[in-house]
């Protein structure tokens, strides 16, 4: 009987911690606050997760556990927090384990008073290319060599030190990039297989802010573009006149774009709505009368401001597409080479007078409906004294921007041709050999299944590739096609392909598959800090906003959580291996 009633005894208490585990995958994958200001019972707000598990009152009432104010108490909660946030992890841990291959991530942000490095891993997993998110560490040095410690300590904790790492991807600072002295040098004394690839999401990003910075005309109209904002932005007046006029004017209401240096998808959104609200801003500019709205407005209302304005748009409208493929999770490093050199190709293109002349046309038509003057050119001679004045742009002799000609002598050509020769330089951190390697994986390259090339990258890794496979594969695909099951991309080659009939062409395209294109991911899981570590919630631990990062930024794996599993994990914590009646330990 004593026995019987042990066992019933332990069944509830297993029941109720099911609960606790609900209560803390949900509020842990909505990255919302578990602790309330006042806990104790008289208070009227007492929590979310003590408010969550007032909701089982009649499941407690009916068995009224003995212990469950243990189970709900701070250290429990951290306990289960981690126990959940562990079980997430070992799901991950264990497809890579399966993969046997991986690339790793990392890109650091500033969160409050401290450095955060966020760790994400790329690999390839029941037919699919998965990037997840591995740990949020907190970094007390930023020297390159305390960062490649601090990823090598990760993999350890982890239990990947067995794996094969093929790659890692930052972003482009010296500390991370540094041939010799910089994080990749120092992962690849440890990893010497894996090949450093430099963000394409960040090259994009300085081939578009090298280009800007070297063109005085675009430092100006990005200049211009950021004092409207905050003109309209800072003043709740203004900002509510801007909005009125927008619909007195019959406009769609849009909301001006802050700029950014490092998200250069902004500066086009701000253009855009300078240009869609233009009758609209210089209406308010107008009717303000102060002296930074005067000085706004003599800026807009200018034929080359208009002109610089619809060249930009359509100059980044060509990037825009690239930018959001280059976020793709699944994206490879073939696929992306190719679109680089598609939007190459489009903006040479750019560089024709016919471009200019279609340019100019928009422009006039633009200027004609707001009234703005088209004026010859003219030039402006230098003041020679400039005693008590106040400057907000270059002082000196330069040629006004009005003239056909010396419009896109001056600004087109120069933007179109600082874009090309950026976008050639850069995306080349990969040798050239390897990359030759990678783009025979593809099947929308020109080079596909090329035997010299995949042998290159084959030895790189130490695959032993069987030539024999190379035009079988061959043979095999054109087959699929004629079926109609062409492959589309490389992921597809790699799913039709036979891992017992084609073995080491199939661990090639792997490892390509492997190999990441950008570390947006890391970037994406900073957002998470945003609602994690409020300034509400500055108490946190590291330890706890690790395990709150894992549960908010993987959710997907969260909704799938094993809660047995869970459980059993933090049974073994302080001693509850009896009560919760679990083997015991070996």
């Amino acid at each position: 009987m004593i026995a019987s009633a042990n066992v019933s005894e332990i069944a509830e208490r297993r029941e109720y911690l099911r609960r606790i585990v609900a209560v803390t995958s949900m509020l842990g994958g909505q990255g919302l606050p578990f602790r309330g200001h006042d806990e104790g019972k008289d208070s009227t707000n007492r929590g979310n997760f003590l408010a969550c598990m007032e909701g089982f009152d009649p499941f407690l009432q009916k068995h009224n556990p003995p212990s469950n104010a243990h189970y709900t108490s701070a250290t429990s909660q951290n306990e289960m927090i981690d126990c959940c946030a562990q079980e997430v992890t070992s799901v991950i841990v264990t497809e890579m384990t399966k993969s046997k291959l991986y690339a790793i991530m990392a890109d650091e942000a500033r969160d409050v008073k401290s450095e955060q490095l966020a760790v994400c891993v790329r690999y390839v997993s029941d037919g699919a290319v998965k990037e997840r998110f591995l740990a949020l560490a907190e970094m007390r040095s930023f020297d390159a060599q305390s960062i490649a410690n601090e990823l090598q300590q990760q993999i350890q904790n982890n239990g990947l030190a067995e794996l094969k790492c093929v790659a890692q991807t930052y972003d482009g600072p010296a500390v991370m990039s540094g041939t010799t002295g910089g994080v990749q040098a120092h992962f690849r004394r440890l990893h010497p297989e894996a090949i450093y690839v430099h963000c394409y999401a960040h090259e994009l990003n300085l081939v578009l802010w090298h280009t800007c910075k070297a063109i005085p005309e675009a430092v100006e109209l990005f200049s211009l573009l950021e004092c409207v904002y905050s003109f309209f932005s800072t003043s709740l007046v203004n900002h509510h006149k801007i909005m009125e006029a927008q619909t007195r004017l019959g406009l769609t209401t849009v909301e001006l774009v802050q700029l950014s240096n490092t998200r250069w998808a902004c500066q086009l959104r701000s253009i855009s709505a300078v240009l869609d609200t233009l009758s609209a801003i210089l209406e308010c500019l107008s009717a303000i009368r102060s002296p930074i709205a005067v000085g706004l407005r003599a800026k807009l209302y200018k034929f080359s401001a208009v002109y610089a304005l619809l060249m930009f748009q359509s100059l980044l409208s060509v990037t825009k597409g690239l930018h959001k493929l280059l976020q793709k999770e699944t994206l490879d490093l073939a696929e992306a080479f190719i679109c680089k050199q598609a939007v190459c190709d489009t903006l040479k293109g750019k560089h024709t007078d016919a471009f200019a002349t279609e340019l100019y046309e928009r422009t006039k038509a633009l200027c004609h409906t707001h009234s703005i003057p088209e004026q010859g050119a003219r030039t402006r001679h230098k003041q020679r004294k400039m005693d008590d004045f106040v400057l907000e742009t270059t002082a000196g002799a330069r040629t006004e921007l009005n003239n056909s000609d010396t419009l896109k002598r001056e600004l087109p050509f120069p933007c179109v041709d600082r874009m090309v020769g950026e976008l050639e330089q850069r995306f080349c951190s990969v040798d050239a050999g390897l990359l030759r390697g990678i783009q025979a994986c593809s099947p929308k390259s020109e080079n596909f299944l090329s035997e010299s090339h995949l042998n290159e990258l084959a030895k790189h890794y130490s695959i032993d590739l069987k030539t024999e496979e190379v035009p079988v594969a061959r043979n095999f695909l054109a087959r699929k096609t004629e079926a109609g099951c062409s492959p589309k991309d490389m992921l597809s080659v790699h799913n039709l392909l036979d891992s017992d009939m084609f073995p080491s062409l199939k661990s090639t395209i792997q490892v390509t598959l492997t190999v990441p294109v950008s570390s947006c991911s890391c970037e994406m899981s900073f957002s998470a800090l945003r609602w994690l570590h409020s300034w509400l919630r500055q108490t946190m631990g590291q330890k706890r906003l690790h395990s709150l990062a894992v549960m908010s930024i993987e959710i997907e794996e969260l909704q799938h959580l094993n809660h047995n599993r869970v459980i059993d994990a933090f049974a073994t914590l302080k001693n509850r291996r009896h009560s919760l009646m679990l083997p015991p330990t070996k």
